[in-house]
């Protein structure tokens, strides 16, 4: 029964995780998500699926992580590590996706998520899979 609840623990952290983190991708990339994804905006649809996949790989690295087993007695102590390692993660999400638009001077990533542009959404979604999977290498 508790490993049950360890899980059912996990799973609603990690959804409400990933929901937080394209609240904050949505705040760093000035376009309307909701109404984006409504339109069919591929670009949009895109962005959010690369960082609900990078921060399942995160969390994933979190609750497997030595650190995380080693503490294994303690469910808040697991669930506070999630927390810990889930926030640098997206900072460095968020990080990767600044610097990206500030070093790609030939085009605006904002505008050309906010326009459409699928290209410059698989894009983006990969540097957040790229970068999670280097963070989760990190944790463990």
């Amino acid at each position: 029964m508790a490993e049950f609840i360890t899980i059912m623990v996990y799973c609603v952290l990690g959804t409400a995780l990933m929901l937080f983190g394209t609240f904050v991708v949505d705040l760093v990339i000035p376009c309307e998500f909701p109404a984006e994804i409504k339109k069919g905006n591929v670009a949009v649809g895109s962005v959010m699926a690369g960082i609900s996949v990078g921060i399942g790989i995160i969390i994933r690295a979190a609750v497997m992580s030595p650190a995380g087993t080693a503490v294994h007695e303690s469910l808040l102590t697991g669930i506070a590590s999630t927390i810990y390692y889930y926030v640098v993660g997206l900072v460095f999400c968020v990080l990767g996706y600044l610097a990206l638009n500030l070093i790609n001077r030939k085009y605006d990533l904002n505008k050309e998520i906010s326009g459409g542009n699928p290209a410059a959404g698989i894009m983006v979604a990969g540097m957040f899979i790229g970068l999670s999977i280097i963070i989760s290498g990190v944790i463990m």
